[in-house]
């Protein structure tokens, strides 16, 4: 792939390139132009150039490329589901699902793009009041590997509906899929300028989007300690940020849950995307009572997950992205096994065959008995880990529940009315689910609290994250 500046599909200025890798095979997919801080200066000029004509636009029109998008997206998405997954590992019907996503994020921002909202008052005495909601001007995105996608459009629709323009940066891992949705806005109308795609290395690249003071909001998802320096960098500038920086999502099973719905509600929830994903269940707190049924059934049925090459027939999970992403899993695991905190009842290593020899394959894995200091629990835990505890009643759940430094989502299973309207209450979260997980329509908000981030993407909401208010008072 090339980098997208001012319309134009160029190499970086330093003309280096990088590889990028297969995870579940090593092969290379492609390669990507290896930016600097230049091309980034570049990108954020060009987006400069071009915020006046596009603010001035007509929300309807903007919204329409973002529509004429969407289509050509759908009419490509196995094309480009299957390019994700070379680049990414996802079995091929979760990137074709992935892909289908970002046209729906798309289309929903177009629909909104119809009712641009604003006030107005009569002051009595004072005369009238308008309340504009006008565009920020450059915004900058960082976007990483597990979802590029999904997380790209995220960032893009409400930002560019509203009349931003945007310098992008995909995750150094998968960066070509961010590239090919690119091409498509550009194709669709998207004038030049508008949005702007640069590829390589977060220290240099992430950390100038961060620090340019042209750009004056900065939307980041990925790992906490790279968020904190992204807001560091931010902070001279006093620029407005979106910071989405993961959790560990507690998943409560009470004794009148519907057992195996919720066994499949771990299933996707746990290990969708070989556990990569920010609002996974990430631990499981079961009822005693019901802790040895659920359990039996829970673990049949991970036993039977297909562990493989993402594109091949009948695959259920793929490899983790990367060679440190897998290092980490492994050393969690190592660690609780040592302290001998829990039984690892089914996986707990990396898979065996020559299928498997050159991916970053991680066998899924269920560890009962899991005490509340287990590094299981304390950290995020991002592949297909699931820690389980039993719990006694519901104030015992919601107490481990809450016992994190994180807040991004949570899941409460009951049948039981009083139970949901407590748990959802209760629970620390910016996201709670019910007899579900894991489900992020575009149409809500989505966001988390404590050391899960700051600010909201999705829904009518991130048009809020991406303009600002603008009061005129008039006396005539």
């Amino acid at each position: 792939m090339k980098v997208l500046i001012n319309g134009e599909w160029r190499d970086s200025l330093s003309g280096k390139m990088f590889v990028v890798h297969n995870p579940a095979t090593g092969d290379v997919v492609g390669e990507a132009p290896l930016c600097g801080e230049d091309d980034v200066r570049s990108a954020v000029e060009a987006a400069g150039e071009a915020f006046a004509d596009w603010s001035a636009k007509n929300p309807r029109d903007r919204g329409k490329i973002l529509f004429f998008a969407a289509e050509e997206v759908r009419r490509r998405n196995r094309e480009l589901g299957s390019l994700l997954t070379a680049e990414q590992g996802k079995p091929i019907r979760e990137a074709v699902d992935e892909i289908n996503g970002f046209a729906n994020i798309l289309e929903y921002y177009y629909a909104l793009s119809a009712g641009e909202r604003g006030e107005y008052q009569n002051l009595r005495g004072y005369g009238h009041t308008l309340v504009e909601r006008r565009p920020l001007g450059i915004c900058g995105a960082i976007i990483p590997w597990n979802m590029p996608a999904i997380i790209m459009g995220w960032k893009i629709g409400p930002a560019l509906v509203a009349g931003n323009t945007m310098v992008l940066k995909p995750a150094r891992t998968a960066p070509l899929t961010c590239g090919k949705l690119a091409e498509i806005l550009a194709g669709a109308g998207l004038p030049p300028g508008v949005l702007n795609v640069v590829t390589g290395p977060g220290e240099t690249v992430g950390r100038e989007i961060a620090r340019n003071p042209a750009i004056r909001k900065v939307s980041f998802t990925g790992e906490g300690g790279t968020g904190r320096q992204v807001a560091l960098d931010a902070a001279p500038a006093l620029k407005r940020l979106t910071l989405e920086l993961g959790g560990s999502d507690p998943m409560i099973v009470c004794d009148d849950a519907d057992i195996r719905m919720a066994v499949e509600g771990v299933i996707r929830g746990r290990f969708y995307n070989c556990g990569q994903t920010c609002t996974a269940v990430k631990r499981l707190y079961v009822y005693e009572s019901i802790a040895d049924e659920f359990t039996r059934h829970l673990r049949a049925r991970v036993e039977g997950l297909v562990v493989g090459n993402g594109m091949e027939r009948g695959v259920s999970m793929g490899p983790l992205n990367n060679r440190p992403g897998l290092e980490r899993l492994v050393s969690q695991v190592d660690a609780a096994r040592e302290r001998d905190e829990g039984e690892i009842i089914t996986g707990g290593r990396v898979p065996e065959g020559k299928n498997y020899e050159h991916g970053f394959f991680f066998l899924p894995t269920l560890i009962t008995g899991v005490p509340q200091e287990s590094v299981l629990i304390s950290e995020e835990v991002f592949g297909p880990v699931l820690p389980i505890a039993t719990v006694a009643d519901l104030d015992e759940a919601l107490d481990r529940a809450n016992d994190s430094r994180y807040g991004l989502g949570a899941s409460v299973w009951t049948r039981s009315a009083d139970v949901i309207v407590r748990a959802t209450r209760e629970l620390e979260a910016g996201i709670v689910w019910v007899n579900q997980h894991l489900r992020t329509p575009p149409e809500v908000p989505f966001g988390g609290t404590k050391e899960s981030g700051i600010g909201r993407e999705n829904g009518r909401r991130a048009l809020d994250e991406y303009t600002e208010e603008k009061t005129v008072l008039i006396r005539l």
